[in-house]
């Protein structure tokens, strides 16, 4: 019987039948998680698209990240969906017809992702398996026992003590201020030598040695480092380890008792690393980890306010003002308790950061069938349903700019979300959540304190020596690989008074 109509079905027959087949169990799929998400909660505005599957949209987005264009590409993506009008930004889209992907930039939202509903979310497998080449099982790139393990681990490595060794940072800046020049308004592209020097700032933090990467620019570390940012390869991964491994070697090699010797003045952050493993991978997951982002966002972040201070001369002169009136008019090197003490600098770092987050765009995955507090209903205000294994990005960067999270503009409070302005932390604090630089909850960064630290003291000590910044051009063209970074570097000039009137 089944021969007797095979014999009689043609080709287009077939081709029709399967189709109608597929057809059929998209859309019994389709229907299935529909109603799974509708128990849940409910839907997001749907992110526009024109062609099936959403091609298109995918493709937009590509293009518009690679031509520096992320921050527009997302706000497109709530406003396009029709919600952002109504202070609604939550948006979703089904990608390739199977991947249901969120994307958030509301307080709320990210409050749930990074604590209210901490353990519904995390990195994920997906995350995890395609950033395990670089990352390994570092507390960047595990969920759980792992994760919890890893912080464990590394929180002792920037207690109070460790990061209020300023010296690390003195000796790199004595190489460092030299090249920005003699005050006479030399070009400078600025952000490259940034990311050398808290390159050899991490690495001698981190390892008790320092990569000399200011003086060496074909410096392999700060190559391989270099391609961090475009790339998590496992040619990347390799290259790095062969230059980690002897440090780490070397370090096994030492007994119980030579490790606590180390506790004086001589401890690293890989000796006490060591004295609470032994096991290697683990040990070089954690290094990797730490230098990735001990390194980048210090680098970036350094490069933003300089950018700025050049376009601003009214910030630097209060700035400069600041300093000398905490620390005299000599160029001493500023104390732990200095640097915490001076207002304004602080306000500079927080508007920077508020404005150029270092990590702009992020993402959390579902680990179980949960929901998100906003973005459903007619008015947003209602839960979204959240089936497991759902990709949730959030995006600091477009949040901490969002115009109806601030106070309107007034004679009291002139300052547009879009402008950066120092002077609006004298009289404004963030709501929580509005304001996560460091993200929050229990993945806050461990190292915030460091990195605070470090960009305070590296900003007073070239201060101390320059007088003025002339900007060379600069553009706000943000990159958004990992990090966000000046998309055409940082080209300035550093002026001293005495140069200025003899080059006048």
């Amino acid at each position: 019987m089944l021969n007797f109509l095979l014999d009689r079905l043609s080709a287009g027959s077939v081709l029709a039948a399967s189709l109608l087949a597929y057809l059929i169990f998209f859309f019994i799929r389709d229907y299935i998680r529909d109603r799974q998400i509708t128990a849940l909660g409910g839907r997001a505005p749907i992110a526009k698209y024109r062609i099936p599957l959403a091609i298109d949209f995918a493709y937009r987005g590509v293009t518009l990240n690679l031509r520096c264009k992320a921050l527009d590409f997302w706000r497109s993506i709530f406003e396009d969906a029709g919600g952002a009008a109504h202070g609604n930004h939550t948006a979703e889209v089904t990608l390739l017809g199977s991947f249901r992907t969120m994307f958030t930039a509301d307080p709320e939202n990210i409050k749930a992702l990074l604590t209210a509903q901490f353990g519904d979310y995390g990195k994920g497998e997906y995350f995890h398996e395609e950033w395990k080449a670089f990352l390994g099982d570092s507390i960047f790139n595990t969920d759980h026992e792992k994760w919890s393990a890893s912080r464990q681990l590394l929180r002792p490595m920037f207690a109070r003590e460790r990061v209020g060794d300023l010296e690390t940072f003195e000796t790199h800046l004595k190489k460092l201020i030299p090249m920005l020049g003699s005050g006479d308004g030399r070009p400078i592209e600025l952000s490259t030598l940034f990311f050398r020097y808290t390159l050899d700032a991490a690495t001698d933090f981190i390892l008790g040695k320092g990569m000399d990467s200011l003086e060496n620019e074909d410096s392999e570390f700060a190559i391989v480092f270099g391609e961090v940012q475009h790339t998590q390869s496992l040619l990347t991964r390799a290259g790095l380890n062969e230059i980690i491994t002897p440090y780490i070697n070397d370090v096994l090699d030492m007994s119980k008792a030579e490790l606590e010797q180390k506790l004086a003045k001589s401890d690293t952050f890989l000796h006490a690393l060591a004295r609470f493993t032994r096991d290697p991978d683990v040990i070089r997951d954690q290094l990797v980890a730490v230098l990735l982002a001990g390194r980048d966002t210090t680098a970036a972040t350094l490069s933003w306010v300089f950018l700025e201070l050049a376009r601003n001369p009214g910030v630097v002169e209060k700035l400069r003002k600041e300093i000398i009136d905490h620390i005299g008019p000599n160029g001493n090197p500023p104390s732990y308790s200095d640097v915490k003490e001076m207002k304004y600098l602080t306000a500079i770092i927080h508007e920077t950061l508020r404005l150029y987050p270092a990590v702009p765009f992020n993402v959390r995955t579902s680990l179980a069938d949960t929901t998100l507090p906003r973005g459903g209903g007619p008015d947003g205000m209602s839960p979204v349903g959240i089936r497991e294994r759902t990709a949730i990005g959030y995006s600091a960067l477009v949040m901490q700019r969002r115009a109806d999270l601030y106070p309107p503009i007034s004679p009291s409070f002139p300052y547009h979300p879009s402008e950066w302005v120092p002077e609006r932390w004298k009289t404004w604090t963030p709501k929580p959540w509005q304001y996560i630089p460091f993200n929050g909850g229990p993945r806050i960064c461990i190292g915030q304190q460091f990195a605070i630290v470090e960009m305070a003291y590296t900003i007073c000590r070239i201060m101390q020596n320059f007088d003025s910044i002339t900007d060379l051009g600069n553009t706000s063209t943000m990159r958004t690989d990992i990090i966000l970074t000046p998309a055409d570097g940082v080209n300035l000039a550093f002026w001293k008074k005495e140069t200025e009137k003899q080059t006048a």
